[in-house]
């Protein structure tokens, strides 16, 4: 019975490490599933374009917005991130003057961190 119940308890362990596991890995952040103020932020000003959960779309026009969570964005720095939400560019619109600074900084890190699992 001792050796059950110890079986039973590793395999408990193992099942609880796999899916933090799982859940570690890249792109898992779910948007729709947050309650922070960064995702109600990003839900706000971003998803329009982005897509409600960063993969990317294409917008009526045909223009075709990248996904924040894999391909060629991701590569990038969070100084890179910051400079793009702040600036804009290549079809974004610039940021600076609808959110604050403290604001842009979470979002930095929101899409660094929450979106590209870095």
């Amino acid at each position: 019975m001792t050796g059950l119940k110890i079986s039973l308890i590793l395999a408990a362990i193992a099942g609880l490490t796999l899916t933090a596991c799982l859940n570690s890995q890249k792109g898992s952040f779910v948007i729709a599933d947050s309650k922070s103020y960064e995702a109600s932020l990003f839900r706000q000003h971003c998803a329009i374009c982005h897509g409600p959960e960063a993969n990317g779309r294409t917008l009526d026009n045909n223009a075709k917005v990248p996904s924040l969570r894999t391909g060629p964005f991701k590569m990038q720095t969070e100084a890179a991130i910051e400079n793009q939400i702040t600036n804009g560019g290549n079809g974004m619109p610039p940021f600076r003057d609808q959110l604050t600074q403290r604001e842009i900084s979470m979002m930095t890190e929101f899409v660094y961190r929450d979106l590209r699992g870095n």
